[in-house]
């Protein structure tokens, strides 16, 4: 909470409504990030992106194993996060804020399946709008080698 108290409140309550249980990692680009946040359930995933909050200022820098919500401008963070898999401090200045990190198994992370590539429009990887839409039976049926999230939950 001290690096971002609003990102992380975000992430406390997202992850006791288990909004990112089934979540798979859609993005995955080796030396830059991996990214997730898209509710399975298109009813679930629609109604939370249209829950923006406010952005904190940046305090930490986006270093490897950092984790980011992302946004596409002031004030639009919603559910999607990332893990920054490479030091990518050029992204503090365009107002990625984290506010947390991964203090274990990074390895795992590394070890995520990356080759989809960019997705739609830029790439052949998982069209995001696609996912938003249809779910996880389009990421399922169309990247089957995605990992996901089973569930996540907070430890004390």
């Amino acid at each position: 909470r001290e690096w971002a108290l609003v990102c992380a409140d975000r992430f406390y309550e997202l992850v006791n409504q288990h909004f990112y249980d089934g979540n798979y990692f859609f993005r995955a680009l080796r030396g830059f990030v991996v990214q997730w946040g898209i509710n399975g359930d298109p009813a679930v995933a629609k109604r939370w992106a249209e829950a923006a909050f406010p952005d904190d200022p940046p305090r930490v820098s986006n270093k490897i194993g950092t984790v980011v919500f992302a946004t596409a401008g002031p004030n639009t963070r919603t559910t999607q996060l990332f893990i920054n898999l490479a030091d990518n401090s050029r992204l503090d200045s365009q107002g990625f804020t984290p506010f947390g990190e991964v203090i274990q198994g990074m390895e795992n992370v590394m070890n995520f399946y990356m080759d989809y590539g960019e997705g739609a429009p830029r790439g052949a990887g998982p069209d995001q709008d696609r996912i938003t839409q249809q779910g996880n039976s389009y990421l399922a049926q169309n990247f089957p080698k995605l990992d996901k999230i089973n569930t996540a939950s907070v430890v004390p």
